[in-house]
């Protein structure tokens, strides 16, 4: 595996996403020392910039989630430095972080997302409700993980969602709920690997059932007809490049009542945790973690 030369894989860093970026980074390290790849770890939270570029890593792997390392931060330094990176580059990875500028992109390009509302300290909560619907999602813009995220069901309690979820950002979103069906959809290089779909056991797919609990059902194959999941698969690739994503990712989608498709968001640095979607996506496909790993790792380049 010299012909990857001194790899670094960046984890941890300082979003609220670091706990899981950790799990993530220690994951995908441990899987490419198993390969006899010269890989190091490196936290930009606990080592300087000039750090990393004096490291001198040929390429490195980004298992960084959240703020500063999944939108478009990190990916700029790493420009600056010409180390080739994975995953989205500058652009694309601002882009997909920010849940509205994303729906404003799906939206014009033809990409079905459920409607939403921005909200502030100024917003009228019966015009929203009125407007989207109960219950309803409330989520900061630029958070990963559900962090922030709240279900609304009545109407008194959406301030104090509002509230919660501007602590973690500036930009609050109010998303109207499609809750027949949830599944998520990644992207390998030019291809979209099988659907899974989730089933919560308490309800909704948020922080706990993504990372806590182990009853969470994770269904491969997901269910639908094969033409059904191509269709909802070729949308899914569609909504990928439009962002200008690159390498590989993961969007979430929900399905209605009618089997329509509605995206929620993309992730151009999904979860490699033993609980995450993207490696069980890839094990279906015929993929080992190790074969993921290299996939993901020929991909690295710079803008």
């Amino acid at each position: 595996m010299k012909r990857y030369g001194k790899v670094g894989v960046l984890m941890g860093g300082k979003s609220a996403e670091r706990a899981i970026s950790l799990v993530s980074g220690a994951r995908v390290l441990t899987g490419l020392r198993h390969m006899g790849i010269d890989a190091h770890p490196f936290d930009p939270a606990e080592q300087d910039i000039v750090a990393l570029e004096a490291a001198k890593f040929d390429r490195v792997m980004i298992a960084l989630h959240g703020r500063f390392g999944e939108d478009g931060t990190i990916q700029g330094v790493l420009n600056w430095l010409n180390i080739p990176y994975t995953g989205s580059g500058v652009m694309a990875s601002a882009l997909a972080m920010d849940k509205w500028r994303t729906k404003l992109i799906w939206q014009t390009a033809g990409i079905p997302t459920p409607d939403f509302v921005l909200l502030d300290e100024n917003s009228h909560w019966a015009a929203v409700v009125e407007r989207l619907g109960l219950p309803l999602f409330v989520k900061p813009v630029r958070e990963g993980s559900s962090i922030g995220m709240t279900r609304v069901t009545q109407l008194s309690d959406l301030p104090e969602a509002w509230r919660r979820a501007a602590a973690c950002d500036a930009l609050v979103l109010a998303e109207q709920c499609v809750d027949h069906a949830e599944y998520t959809c990644a992207i390998l290089g030019s291809s979209a690997l099988p659907m899974i779909r989730l089933r919560p056991a308490k309800g909704y797919y948020d922080y706990e059932a993504k990372y806590i609990r182990d009853d969470t059902e994770y269904c491969v194959p997901c269910g639908l007809a094969a033409a059904e999941e191509q269709r909802i698969q070729a949308l899914a690739q569609r909504a990928f490049d439009v962002l200008g994503c690159r390498g590989w990712g993961r969007l979430d989608v929900m399905l209605d009542q009618q089997g329509q498709p509605y995206f929620l968001e993309a992730n151009t640095s999904p979860g490699m945790t033993d609980h995450s979607l993207v490696p069980m996506a890839a094990k279906a496909a015929g993929l080992t973690f190790d074969d993921l790993l290299l996939k993901i790792l020929e991909q690295a380049c710079v803008d």
